[in-house]
């Protein structure tokens, strides 16, 4: 049967979307300079280290994802490549306004990560197909960012008809066109699916890593369409129960639930690689208060408290000279989510641990043990020195830094003058931040 004979409700089977921009952090860039369209672009990570995004003409080039600046700069010359700095402030708010319009698909929806959104469409009885592709467009036409959107039973169909309609829209001809931008895998018919699953690589499959994928292929399991067919009793036991899920939600049975609401997260860190080596002890200091202040928000944004702070720094196994790794791990007397407090016991551990003499090209600050923020720990009125409720003054910190940007209130040890921090991230194509700062915004004059 075609697409339009067959009529499947999501209140009959159950059914899913998922919802995902195409080459995200590319595509965000392009938004406010249309003059990257056709030519290839990449995304570097912090400190401009390796590329995290690449644009279709970039792919095309043979740039993979994490590939060295170093390595593949020359094609800035020879291939006409940009490279642009990350701009994580701009992606996430473009990302924000993505999700609000994905979330029109279905009644309920899965932030996945920063550029996939899965959509529960039960309830929804018109056209999914339809009402899919008027929600690309209209993605596109506000936020500017195209998408593909992939339609399934269950989750894992849902991520692998997503990989199809975006493989339909970049490399036509492996793939009927009618499945580019938007794929329902449960609208086609049967020698249409078989066929897509056939030419689609195991690899591709959500919940197959690189290394279960080479171990499938070597077992004779190359495509999807294999792994289908493989028991899934076999797989548990060659494999594991997660792959078993796996191959039972390809079969069409639901097994992975939308997650409507995810759970506050064990541990918080933050970590970077510095600018440039840095040996003193104050540069260490600086740099570590930063990371736990930005890490103490998180865990105020979560409504929790941390009981223990890891602290760690080390030099780069990839330059000459005397290597150094060492990390350490402070217990807080009580659970916080005082920055002040959180700051401290970073610091001791970090004096505890550094070493003069060193080129140290990382550090980062981990809060473990969380616990929710309303789990208080009692104790006797013994000492003077009872715990002082900071609440509201965490609150005030966090809104001035919300309102007129990270860093216009921190705590004195993190240093004054950002601008000459030898250990700040390298971001030197950094985009202005179009929509997250007043003084970028773009103006349009006649």
């Amino acid at each position: 049967m075609s697409s339009g004979a067959r009529s499947f409700e999501s209140w009959e089977l159950g059914m899913y979307a998922l919802v995902d921009g195409n080459n995200f952090f590319v595509s965000c860039e392009r938004v406010f300079r249309p003059s990257l369209e056709g030519i290839p672009v990449i995304v570097l990570s912090n400190n401009d280290g390796c590329a995290i995004a690449r644009s279709n003409e970039a792919k095309a080039l043979g740039i993979k994802m994490g590939a060295p600046w170093f390595q593949i700069k020359h094609l800035s010359e020879d291939a006409g490549l940009v490279a642009l700095s990350a701009n994580f402030a701009l992606y996430g708010d473009l990302s924000d306004r993505m999700m609000s319009l994905a979330a029109q698909l279905g009644p309920q929806q899965e932030i996945y990560s920063i550029d996939e959104s899965f959509i529960d469409l039960a309830g929804v009885t018109c056209d999914l197909v339809e009402r899919s592709r008027k929600v690309r467009s209209r993605i596109l036409q506000w936020v500017g960012i195209p998408c593909g959107i992939g339609i399934g039973s269950t989750k894992t169909r849902a991520k692998l008809a997503n990989h199809i309609a975006k493989t339909a829209e970049r490399k036509p001809g492996i793939y009927p066109d009618k499945m580019a931008q938007v794929c329902h895998l449960e609208s086609l018919e049967p020698d249409e699916l078989n066929a897509s699953l056939a030419v689609t690589e195991v690899g591709e499959v959500w919940g197959v890593g690189p290394r279960i994928g080479k171990q499938l292929v070597e077992g004779g399991v190359r495509t999807v369409l294999d792994l289908i067919k493989v028991d899934p009793g076999t797989i548990r036991r060659k494999f594991s129960v997660v792959l078993e899920r796996t191959v039972l939600e390809l079969r069409g049975t639901p097994c992975i639930d939308l997650d409507h609401s995810p759970g506050p997260k064990k541990e918080i860190a933050c970590t970077r690689s510095f600018g440039h080596s840095i040996t003193e002890l104050h540069q260490l200091i600086e740099a570590v208060t930063e990371f736990a202040s930005r890490a103490a928000q998180k865990v105020r944004k979560q409504e929790s408290m941390a009981c223990q702070i890891l602290v760690f720094i080390h030099t780069s196994p990839f330059r000459k000279g005397p290597q150094y790794s060492r990390s350490t791990t402070v217990p807080l007397r009580r659970p916080s989510a005082d920055t002040a407090e959180i700051v401290g016991a970073a610091l001791a551990g970090l004096r505890s641990i550094y070493r003069p003499g060193y080129l140290y090209a990382k550090a980062g600050v981990m809060l473990l043990d969380l616990q929710p923020n309303d789990q208080r720990q009692a104790e006797l009125d013994l000492e003077d020195d009872l715990p002082v409720d900071r609440t509201r003054l965490m609150g005030a910190l966090d809104a001035l830094n919300q309102r007129f940007g990270r860093g216009t209130v921190l705590m004195a040890s993190a240093g004054l003058d950002g601008d000459k921090r030898q250990w700040s991230m390298k971001q030197e194509r950094r985009t202005p931040g179009y929509t997250t700062r007043w003084a970028d915004i773009p103006v349009v004059r006649a």
